[in-house]
């Protein structure tokens, strides 16, 4: 029970995605470049190690901080106060940034970039600011979560491609890091609709705690007005971005625009008739699995590559 517990409150199947994504950009993304890197197996299995870490004492203190709240918004959920105690919790979410920070440095220390450990501090940080005081206002929280998510795509190449590029200034290591890039940027615009959806079927509970989310601001009807327009942007710029670079690669552009396009078009139509929590919580499941797919077409573009050779 015990295990159990405590996989729950670290959410072990995000970050089981955020240590996929990573094993996908290292040996499926960056070979496709056919650049060097500087993390072999073991010290890239250690960089993985401290990002989740740090992710898990993140999602540790937000639980610590939503007591209340989930009492109202996810009784069937709720773990602190419920099945360990608060004191247990805390333990747990200091020796998570403990174990983060020390590998984290380590890392640092190995790439010979010392002073990329800040990456690390600076994310613990934030995310312990956000579930304190950042989540509770509009539009900031959201940002910082959804910004979080994309480092954790951009670390790769922080630890494993720019140490690599000083040494052999190599025009294939920028083009890679770019790459990185645009995948960082694609999951910060999905993750972003995401966190708003998820304030929106929170609202009941964030009113018990007087929190300024937009929902409460501004209401239900209005911020979903609000995600709908969003909801252009990753639209068109994606669609634009597949036919720009995958216009001589048909079979990764049918993916983006069938496997990935699609599926958001039937977000964006479920969300101008979504009114009920069950709803949002289906369009929030929706966006996380939509985010999925699109990290998965690097296999698809990785394959295609492969096959004209």
């Amino acid at each position: 029970m015990g295990l159990s517990v405590f996989l729950q409150l670290i959410r072990w199947k995000n970050l089981l995605m955020i240590a996929a994504i990573q094993l996908l950009f290292k040996y499926i993304y960056l070979p496709a470049f056919g650049i060097s890197t500087v993390l072999d197996p073991f010290h890239f299995s250690l960089l993985i190690l401290a990002t989740i870490a740090i992710a898990a004492a993140g999602n540790i203190i937000n639980d610590i901080e939503d007591i209340e709240a989930d009492v109202i918004n996810k009784p069937s959920k709720l773990l602190v106060t419920k099945h360990l105690s608060k004191k247990k919790a805390n333990l747990y979410y200091y020796a998570c940034n403990f174990v983060g920070l020390v590998v984290g440095f380590y890392i640092a220390y190995h790439v010979n970039r010392a002073s990329f450990v800040a990456t690390f501090i600076g994310t613990a940080l934030l995310l312990n600011v956000y579930s304190m005081s950042l989540k509770k206002r509009p539009i900031i929280g959201n940002i910082v979560v959804s910004l979080l998510i994309s480092l954790s795509i951009l670390i790769v190449g922080f630890f494993d491609i720019i140490p690599a590029i000083s040494e052999q200034n190599g025009v294939d290591q920028y083009l890679a890091f770019k790459g990185l890039i645009d995948y960082a940027v694609f999951a910060f615009m999905f993750n972003l609709l995401r966190e708003m959806i998820k304030d929106v079927e929170d609202i009941e509970g964030d009113k018990m705690l007087n929190m300024k989310t937009l929902p409460i601001l501004i209401g239900v009807h209005k911020t979903k007005n609000v995600i709908f327009g969003l909801s252009f942007i990753p639209l068109i710029v994606v669609t634009y971005y597949s036919y720009a670079n995958f216009a001589k690669l048909p079979i990764v552009l049918a993916y983006m625009l069938i496997v990935v396009q699609l599926p958001f078009l039937h977000f964006m139509t479920k969300l101008l008739y979504a009114e009920n929590k069950k709803q949002y919580r289906y369009l929030s499941r929706l966006l996380k699995l939509i985010m999925l797919l699109g990290m998965l077409s690097i296999i698809v573009i990785y394959l295609s590559f492969y096959y004209a050779e």
